[in-house]
């Protein structure tokens, strides 16, 4: 992974988006000598709330499971029936 400084970000902002576009190698901006933010191409961004979207939801439905909140094939079937009417 690439480290740049703002400052460089400010100057090179066009050529970083650029290599960043052709590459896909994100890039850690630093200030202050401390991270400060990642810089990512838009597929990869996308890609990464895809995924997170996705664990949500299976740890939403864990924790359904965990406190009961479940019922049978049948019962869904049902409820699905009377909801695509």
């Amino acid at each position: 992974m690439k480290t740049e400084l703002v400052t460089t970000l400010k100057r090179r902002a066009t050529e970083l988006i650029a290599d960043l576009a052709e590459k896909r190698d994100p890039i850690l901006i630093t200030q202050h000598g401390r991270p400060a933010a990642y810089l990512v191409d838009v597929e990869t961004y996308e890609g990464l709330n895809r995924r997170l979207e996705v664990m949500e939801m299976i740890a939403r439905g864990e924790r359904a499971i965990e406190e009961g909140r479940v019922v049978t094939h049948k019962e869904a079937k049902k409820r699905l029936a009377r909801w695509l009417k």
